[in-house]
């Protein structure tokens, strides 16, 4: 993992002309877009990843993309790095700022534009809540289905960077499966519309290219989703189990006869008490783990459905199966789930989450490999994730004032990285990269590949100023890394060597 201590910059440092940059930007911005006061930068040096801060040289806080295009492209002229930040609850260090770069926040681009329930979408800007497109449509029968934990928080124009799921996203897809148009604005200032408002559109995927492309490629000032009929009904069944290969078996048992649930997420036994006593949800705090899965449609469906999931459960040696009574019990169940990232917040000062995917079969051996490395790092780890699709999301609990914890809790997140990829993952299932996993991309991707998503960078950002140091290694930092070997020291795009 990167270590904290090290600035997450550019490689070329290069001074900035910090008077002189902060004198051209208030020379065509509004007094209360750019600030540079420390008092005033503090509040944005980190992102939910707490652990990783750096402060910024300024803050701009644009209103219209006519400024946005203005710091752009004042930026590009003078060769200073941008980051582009939403609500800053990013888990991977993604909008961590530069201390010689621009802080580019899109909070006050937090308007729907336009919902057309006709045709089952809504056009919205980036700092719109994600939570908040659902509540807006509500009263016309839809909603917009990825529902990150941090629903409530996070803004649309994060989930596309980092192409945000959800405990939904197993039946209704992540980000890239429910948003049709994306405009942004590319470091030089040019407006680009990606997508199209029909349900395809011809050429490259370019929509796909820039969902988890985390803000190397343009900023985002425009997102156009897709809304979905709320189901007639829905319904949990909490399942209980006494060992976590039987609740992992049970996952792979229910796709495999047929049936998508809503939503099929687990916790052990760590997170179930530590969610329990926080939220008082009813969870059964002397399983080793348990299952939320819910099923969605007409009653009829419903119905069928959870009596399908209850013999494949049963058969699987659930102990105990307590189904969804009323909404009310529903939204109980879902809201433990959804607190048990806080929850951890009581156990131990500090957490670090985890975001690696693999294949459903190897469930239960990834979590046992968790729970090795647990007692060899000698730290404490819970286990709350998407079950269905394979994302896991382990809880390194640490306490960051006692010596070396921090550094064992890096390693420990590496050493699962490496978990996932040793059984046919991935080091991220939507968290994103950022400046957490970078070392892991050079684990995980051969240096031919690499090459291709520098090229890809330099099409879209010649200068690579945009989001610098993050998401994509360069050949250099993996040969450092000890991942591969660059032949000659050569890297195949040198004006991409700062990123």
């Amino acid at each position: 993992m990167a270590a904290v201590t090290e600035p997450v910059a550019a490689e070329d440092e290069t001074l900035v002309d910090k008077d002189g940059l902060i004198a051209q930007l208030k020379a065509e911005l509004p007094d209360d877009v750019v600030l540079h006061d420390e008092e005033d930068l503090r509040p944005f040096e980190c992102d939910g990843l707490s652990a990783y801060r750096e402060l910024p040289m300024l803050v701009v806080l644009p209103a219209t993309e006519a400024q946005i295009q203005t710091t752009l492209r004042i930026c590009h002229a003078n060769n200073v790095p941008v980051v582009a930040r939403g609500a800053g609850t990013g888990l991977s260090g993604g909008s961590l700022p530069l201390d010689r770069g621009v802080l580019l926040s899109l909070a006050r681009f937090n308007q729907i534009l336009d919902i057309d329930a006709d045709n089952a979408r809504a056009t919205v800007q980036p700092g719109v809540r994600n939570l908040a497109i659902s509540e807006a449509v509500a009263d016309l029968g839809l909603y917009y289905a990825p529902d990150p934990s941090s629903q409530i928080a996070c803004s649309i124009g994060g989930n596309v960077a980092e192409n945000s799921g959800g405990v939904h996203c197993l039946k209704y897809g992540l980000t890239t499966h429910n948003i049709l148009q994306v405009t942004i604005i590319t470091l030089e200032g040019e407006r680009l519309t990606i997508g199209s408002m029909a349900l395809d559109s011809p050429g490259y995927d370019l929509l796909a290219l820039m969902t988890g492309s985390e803000g190397l490629l343009g900023v985002i000032v425009e997102v156009t989703v897709k809304l979905l009929p709320t189901p007639e009904v829905a319904r949990v069944a909490l399942i209980a189990f006494d060992g976590l290969r039987q609740a992992s078996n049970a996952v792979a048992a229910i796709i495999q006869a047929g049936i998508v649930p809503a939503g099929l997420e687990m916790l052990d036994n760590p997170a179930i008490k530590a969610t329990e006593d926080f939220v008082h949800a009813g969870y059964p705090t002397e399983a080793a783990a348990i299952l939320l899965c819910e099923v969605d449609g007409t009653a009829a469906e419903v119905e069928e459905h959870i009596e399908a999931v209850r013999d494949v459960v049963e058969r699987c040696g659930a102990t105990e199966i307590r189904l969804s009574q009323d909404e009310a019990e529903r939204a109980r169940f879902w809201a433990g789930r959804k607190a048990a990232f806080p929850a951890m917040g009581r156990v131990r000062p500090d957490y670090y989450c985890m975001d690696g995917t693999i294949p459903r079969k190897a469930l239960a051996d990834v979590l046992i490999g968790i729970g090795d490395l647990s007692q060899e790092y000698e730290l404490d780890v819970a286990n709350v994730f998407h079950a269905g699709d394979g994302n896991l999301h382990p809880l390194i609990l640490y306490d960051a004032n006692n010596p070396g914890e921090l550094e064992r809790a890096e390693a420990f997140g590496g050493a699962i990285c490496q978990l996932c990829l040793d059984y046919g993952g991935s080091i991220t299932g939507e968290h994103g990269v950022g400046v957490e996993k970078i070392d892991q991309m050079c684990v995980q991707f051969p240096p031919a590949e690499l090459t291709q998503f520098h090229a890809i960078k330099s099409a879209f950002d010649p200068k690579g100023l945009l989001n610098p140091g993050k998401a994509v290694p360069t050949l250099h930092r993996c040969a450092e890394f000890g991942a591969m070997h660059v032949h000659n020291g050569e890297l195949p795009h040198p004006e991409l060597e700062r990123l």
